[in-house]
């Protein structure tokens, strides 16, 4: 009997001694969260799109080297990544990711005026968020107590977009996976992490101010380009094969597909024109398409991905131009870790309560895509969302107008979730690795990406 009592006792001191490293953390990121705020502004003033991120990825060095972090730079271009080893001895890895990149939105208040890029997902935020759970981390009654390694990770080119310069460096040999975090993983710099999270903002919270759960759709995507024949619009129209009139027929048979989707499926298919012609006396001969071909599970994504080429192979046929379909390899539908959810949860209701706390439904699927999902599928990964933005996500209207929510509640969050993963030995951070079945290795990945990528030719005057 005894002895139950001092190990429920030396128990009970376990617990409240994580308790207090996490109010020490959480009183750092308090104390210094005009500094983080200013970090995520400063980024919001200087957005960059993906894999070109150089002034954000100088900026997080400059952080990193001014809290004596040790780290690399560099990665799939412009990816940074940290490592604090603890000062309780060797454990589990993990990361806590920031996404350098920003959208194209010309219209969008603090778009860049030269090149439309702006921060309409939040993506400062997250730099903020990171480097602010980081600071609270490295509070030396803090990292002292922890075992392991912590890796602050900021990765570029969440957002799959102008496709086509993205083509270009991979065909200069400067990458091969289009995303951000499916290059890294290409690169093994994930092969050392165990276990990874991030916060995304968002602007449908409602009530809430923190949510987890749910899932993601996984995605391919196309770049299409009609070769027509060129001719004078006026007196020789015969002479042309009309491109533009071939990429307007495949538009509208992608549309006829609507009715073969299933609800469960989630199938969202959309793309923009991104070259039309170049003169509108002269008939289109060079018509350019970036397409999106998403659902919730991969087998989905590939059958619609087929159906699409025929839509793309029929609008040439119709007018007898030519259509080279380039298919490459996408997104992952997320896939939360449940025992790292749960600390989520339960590290989210202990610091804003839980009618501010939202977990969906595993099968809640969101519609949109990210490469957070190609992660999940190798390693425990989380990935919630914090209150804090207004406004549809990737439109003119999304900005921040909270950033006590969108910035120092998450960075609150994932740095109590860490402490609480590898304080006491490590011993939670074990319990997630242990309980966690992967999806599939990094080989098998690499290798399964690699197989989704083709290249089609078809010739509709043959």
């Amino acid at each position: 009997k005894s002895s139950g009592a001092q190990m429920l006792q030396l128990s009970t001191m376990s617990e409240e001694g994580v308790t207090a490293l996490k109010k020490r953390a959480c009183d750092t990121i308090e104390r210094r969260k005009e500094e983080i705020v200013g970090v995520a502004q400063q980024v919001l003033a200087n957005p960059e799109a993906g894999f070109r991120e150089t002034k954000t990825a100088k900026l997080v060095s400059d952080k990193f080297q001014e809290l004596g972090i040790r780290y690399e730079s560099g990665l799939a271009l412009t990816g940074l990544k940290g490592r604090i080893p603890g000062g309780a001895g060797p454990g589990p890895r993990v990361a806590v990711i920031g996404e350098l990149d920003s959208l194209v939105v010309t219209e969008h208040p603090h778009a860049d005026p030269d090149t439309g890029a702006a921060h309409a997902c939040g993506h400062h935020c997250q730099i903020g968020m990171m480097l602010g759970a980081t600071m609270g981390l490295l509070t030396p009654e803090v990292v002292g107590q922890l075992s392991g390694e912590i890796v602050p990770f900021a990765v570029p080119a969440e957002e799959f977009i102008e496709v086509e310069q993205r083509l270009e460096m991979r065909d200069q040999g400067k990458l091969e996976f289009l995303g951000g975090k499916q290059e890294l993983i290409r690169l093994g710099e994930f092969d050392d992490v165990d276990i990874a999270m991030m916060c995304h903002t968002a602007s449908d919270m409602g009530e809430h101010r923190f949510a987890m759960g749910g899932t993601s759709n996984g995605h391919v995507v196309k770049f299409v380009r009609y070769t027509g024949v060129g001719a004078h619009a006026g007196s020789l129209p015969h002479r042309g094969v009309n491109a533009l009139n071939a990429a307007s027929f495949a538009i509208q048979a992608i549309n006829a597909l609507r009715e073969t989707h299933r609800d469960d499926d989630t199938v969202r298919i959309h793309g923009i024109m991104t070259r039309g012609g170049e003169a509108v006396s002269a008939v289109p001969s060079d018509v350019r398409l970036e397409w999106r071909v998403r659902s919730s599970t991969p087998k989905v994504v590939v059958e619609s991905s087929e159906m699409v080429d025929r839509c793309f192979r029929a609008g040439a046929l119709a007018v007898g131009a030519s259509v080279n379909i380039t298919t490459i390899p996408g997104y992952l539908p997320m896939r939360h870790d449940t025992k790292l959810q749960d600390i989520f949860r339960r590290t989210a209701v202990e610091l804003v309560g839980e009618q501010a706390t939202l977990v969906m439904p595993a099968r809640r699927n969101r519609g949109g895509s990210t490469d957070m999902g190609d992660l999940s599928h190798l390693i425990p990964a989380c990935h919630p969302y914090a209150a804090g933005a207004v406004g549809p996500g990737h439109s003119k209207e999304y900005v921040i107008t909270d950033y006590e929510s969108a910035v120092i509640v998450p960075a609150k969050i994932m740095a109590m979730v860490v402490i609480d993963l590898l304080a006491d030995g490590a011993k939670r951070a074990k319990e997630v690795k242990a309980n966690h079945r992967p999806l599939m290795g990094k080989q098998a990945y690499v290798k399964f990406q690699r197989e989704r990528a083709e290249v089609t030719e078809f010739d509709g005057a043959a």
